[in-house]
């Protein structure tokens, strides 16, 4: 058996393949297409002109799901190993939530263009890379509160130094951000998909298109973290038969299901 054959790990592989694939391609076609410069573009300018947008709605929006799976078996397995810690058990419920609005926010971005609906699309993007960030810390702690007994403590500083990388992502994409839309160097920016090196705002433009990619790829490497924890954990579905047809009345499938429950008694 392969190791991402071993328990659920293939859930977080799956994640992080698929988007970073999201990713690459949309980049490949948006450059063999001459739609965005080569150098470093914003990933959202590489899922802005037909085709590469379908191409990136519709993996970011895979993405989503997978997102969204990994983080329920991660509160999952937490809230089974540590039953009886009411600190943790709450820690682990906000990280459920702050995951799913981070995963909600990633379907804003897929499905709302940059250069079409800016203000939503920006909101996807503080949803997933703020909201995301603080689901990571909340992550971090979890793992400092369940070492030595359930977590390592190469774990808990691999996700520490992620949440590090992704906190001066986010920094200097703000900081570049605000001095290149700033109204310096010209209006509609947002709309500018190519660059030249000797225009003015071509600095801070591409720091914060690195940091944009920076912090994209420092959140697949936290869910990294997840595989050695997902090797360890499998989920089963419980099939209740509460009858033996499908078109008998609610009230035929009660008494059938108490009789079926006394013949298993019996």
């Amino acid at each position: 058996m392969w190791w991402f054959q071993q328990g659920l790990s293939f859930l977080p592989v799956a994640l992080v393949v698929w988007s970073a694939a999201s990713f690459v391609f949309s980049y490949i076609t948006a450059i063999v297409l001459h739609h965005v410069d080569p150098l470093v573009p914003y990933i959202s300018d590489t899922g802005t002109i037909p085709p590469e947008r379908c191409l990136f709605g519709i993996m970011l929006n895979v993405s989503t799901f997978l997102g969204m799976a990994t983080m329920y078996v991660r509160y999952k397995q937490v809230s089974a190993l540590s039953p009886g810690n009411p600190r943790i058990l709450r820690l682990n419920k906000l990280g459920l939530t702050l995951g799913w609005m981070s995963c909600f926010g990633l379907c804003i971005i897929a499905n709302f263009q940059k250069c079409i609906l800016y203000y939503i699309h920006v909101l996807g993007a503080c949803l997933t890379f703020g909201v995301g960030s603080i689901y990571m810390l909340v992550q971090t702690i979890l793992s400092y509160l369940m070492q030595p007994e359930l977590h390592s403590k190469d774990i808990f500083w691999a996700r520490l130094a992620v949440f590090l990388w992704s906190c001066s992502s986010i920094l200097s994409m703000f900081v570049s951000s605000v001095v290149l839309y700033s109204g310096l160097y010209g209006q509609n920016l947002v709309q500018k998909l190519h660059w030249e090196p000797q225009e003015r705002g071509y600095t801070p433009h591409i720091i914060s298109t690195v940091s944009e990619w920076s912090l994209a790829f420092s959140f697949l490497s936290f869910f990294l973290t997840y595989i050695r924890d997902f090797q360890k954990i499998s989920l089963q579905a419980m099939v209740s038969l509460q009858g033996q047809t499908l078109h008998e009345s609610p009230g035929s499938f009660r008494a059938e299901e108490q009789a079926l429950l006394i013949a298993g008694s019996i």
